[in-house]
């Protein structure tokens, strides 16, 4: 025991920082990030490039420029993600002010009676006013780092939340731009069937100038309508997809549909990039997407954390005095006899209770593990993404190539069986298996161009752009709902 005071005043004396030193860990255990992606040797992509701050404005779009701008200002979830920022800049300081002097300021007015023996009187002392009035003054050495590594923790807190606010910023670019081609791909899609639905309406008026000339059979006329029919229908699910991607962009962008630029309603080609799309390497992604900032800013609270809680099993000490007076009468209270003041230091230690304290800290190590865990996790999540959104917009960048082959093999066929049909020589079935089979492929060709534009909008929200540039995101105002009484 007498070993053990003896290292404590050691400690006392020196001072020391207790518990772990956080390191950054590497960007992946065990492993260096690849320098380049495994998809990335497809023509359609430049490993060389980096990807732009505002990777949308390489569709040259501006529209979605504009609905880009008003979003990254205007969003909900931005303010929100805002909000927890300046709530942990707030805590910050609250951590770095009780590194300063502490103060207090103490007036207590009572009326009553004070024991005689405990003032050395051998009669009952008479009912009175008391007058008390302390200030006092502390100043917490933080011999262990208690308060250091609270510090540590609140700038860990401050730049995990404005990752997290940057993480929010890249998902809400992505999913502007992916409500704003929503509704260029229902337009497209629109354009498609409105087209289809001509083809057909005039497909049954030859039919019916036949079957009027008793040259084609009432079947005839009742398979061209059915297909006219058949191909209006897809319509009404088109328009609706439509107005869904029109009410998203109202959500994301703060505005109701209506006020909605009107050629955003108008829209029928989903924007498309058609030259090299930048993305960099594996290194600059894991240093850019916000998600892997944040696990890594968390997993260094979490390592403070175990400093704070090791803190505990050590005593705290003060410095401080304090100045008062004491007096049974208001005027008395400026005499010196009702002064006092004193100095030294606190220590406060709960030896009872270290079992307590040692198990905060084995629940602080086993956070920092999880959070190391989880930090592994995001750095591989952050490679598959990008790794299968590389994959799936270079093959599906190849069947829309197909598709377009295919679209135009059957236009050149449909309009070969549409002229033989008219001329009295080819045969209806064939002539309507030829629209069939155009309509198909249109149909096929316009759903596979929005989904390439997905793609590119999917494989720009793997790579976690979007967020340096940002403009500033309109700060929540409680003047609304939290309204000051009048005095």
């Amino acid at each position: 025991m007498k070993a053990r005071f003896a290292a404590l005043g050691s400690l006392l004396l020196a001072g020391c920082t207790v518990g772990p030193n956080y390191h950054a860990p590497p960007l992946q255990a065990g492993d260096t990030p690849p320098a380049a992606f495994t998809g990335a040797s497809d023509a359609a992509y430049d490993p060389q490039g980096a990807l732009p701050p505002r990777w949308w404005r390489l569709y040259d779009d501006a529209v979605l420029d504009g609905l880009e701008d008003k979003a990254l200002t205007h969003n909900t979830d931005l303010r929100v993600a805002l909000a927890s920022l300046q709530q942990a800049q707030a805590a910050l300081r609250g951590a770095e002010l009780a590194r300063t002097p502490q103060t207090s300021l103490t007036l207590d007015p009572t009326y009553g009676q004070a024991s005689g023996d405990s003032k050395g009187s051998p009669v009952a002392l008479k009912p009175g006013f008391a007058y008390v009035g302390n200030e006092s003054i502390s100043y917490d050495l933080d011999l262990f780092g208690r308060l250091k590594r609270s510090i540590e923790a609140g700038q860990a807190n401050v730049g995990a939340a404005q990752a997290a606010l940057d993480l929010a910023r890249v998902n809400v670019a992505a999913a502007t731009a992916q409500a704003y081609v929503t509704v260029c791909a229902a337009g497209l899609q629109i354009a498609v069937a409105q087209r289809s639905i001509k083809v057909t309406e005039q497909s049954l008026a030859v039919t019916q100038r036949r079957y009027d000339a008793g040259i084609a059979g009432i079947n005839d006329v009742v398979r061209a309508r059915t297909l006219l029919r058949q191909t209006a229908a897809t319509l009404p699910a088109l328009v609706a997809q439509q107005r869904g991607g029109l009410f998203t962009l109202a959500t994301l962008t703060g505005d109701a549909p209506e006020t909605l630029p009107a050629n955003v309603a108008t829209c029928a080609a989903p924007p498309l990039i058609r030259s090299r799309i930048p993305i960099g390497d594996g290194a600059a992604l894991l240093a850019r997407r916000p998600d892997v900032r944040e696990a890594e800013r968390k997993l260094a609270s979490a390592v403070a954390g175990i400093s704070v809680s090791t803190a505990a099993l050590y005593p705290s000490v003060s410095l401080g005095g304090s100045l008062g007076t004491v007096a049974t009468s208001v005027p008395d209270i400026v005499k010196d006899r009702g002064f006092q003041w004193s100095v030294g230091p606190l220590l406060s230690w709960s030896i009872p209770n270290l079992g307590r304290a040692r198990a905060q800290v084995a629940q602080s190590n086993a956070a920092a593990r999880g959070a190391l865990a989880q930090f592994d996790g995001t750095v591989l999540t952050a490679l598959r993404e990008t790794e299968g959104a590389l994959n799936t917009l270079a093959r599906r960048m190849d069947t829309e190539r197909q598709l377009t082959a295919a679209r135009d093999d059957a236009a050149t066929a449909n309009a070969n069986t549409a002229r033989l049909y008219a001329g009295g020589i080819g045969q209806f079935l064939d002539t309507l298996d030829a629209e069939r089979t155009l309509i198909g492929a249109e149909t096929a060709l316009a759903t596979t161009t929005a989904q390439v534009s997905q793609d590119q909008i999917a494989l720009f929200l793997a790579l976690g752009g979007g967020w340096q540039e940002a403009p500033p995101v309109k700060d929540s105002s409680l003047d609304t709902v939290a309204q000051r009484k009048p005095r």
